[in-house]
């Protein structure tokens, strides 16, 4: 499969920050587009993520943040296989999660709320994969994982919007792709 119109769809997930620090977990279930099994003369199916797209709103989810929110926060979407969703202060992720050096990272952006005008400063977007090296995905769970370091004023909602196509993988490069997405 390739990066063009006939191959690619959208496939889209959200978190509320509420108005408490933590981590909080949603998922997002890919087993109808993954399937990391080779099956007779049938290659195993991955899920290229070619581009992700941030979008950082107040609640109500048609408005920027307002000027006058304060707090900050990191989200990411990571291929983290069993992690049940869990709202802003009920989970925990471990040390060395939420950050690019993690395999298991497939994009992240930090927010920082309480600029002088709506959307400033603007989230900043730390990782993302490309059209030319997408992220392949090949476990049957992808999470958008939040950890709210300064409690936010007002809640807010992350939404992301994934640019994605099916791909079929040899067994040497599913192989990889299993060995690099376990825990």
């Amino acid at each position: 499969m390739a990066y063009n119109m006939k191959d690619v769809f959208y496939l889209d997930t959200a978190i509320d920050t509420g108005t408490s620090a933590g981590d909080g977990i949603a998922t997002l279930d890919l087993s109808s587009y993954v399937d990391p099994i080779a099956r007779n003369r049938s290659k195993g199916t991955g899920l290229a993520i070619y581009k992700v797209h941030f979008d950082i709103c107040d609640d109500d989810g048609n408005s920027p943040v307002a000027a006058a929110t304060t707090g900050t926060f990191r989200a990411a979407l990571l291929s983290l296989s069993g992690a049940p969703a869990a709202a802003v202060g009920s989970a925990s992720f471990n040390n060395n999660v939420l950050n690019a050096s993690n395999d298991l990272m497939i994009a992240g952006v930090d927010f920082y709320a309480g600029g002088t005008a709506a959307g400033d400063p603007a989230p900043h977007i730390f990782l993302e994969p490309s059209k030319d090296v997408p992220y392949v995905v090949v476990r049957d769970q992808i999470i958008l994982g939040i950890n709210v370091t300064t409690a936010m004023s007002v809640g807010s909602s992350v939404k992301v919007r994934m640019e994605c196509a099916q791909v079929t993988l040899d067994q040497a490069t599913l192989n990889q792709l299993l060995r690099t997405q376990t825990v």
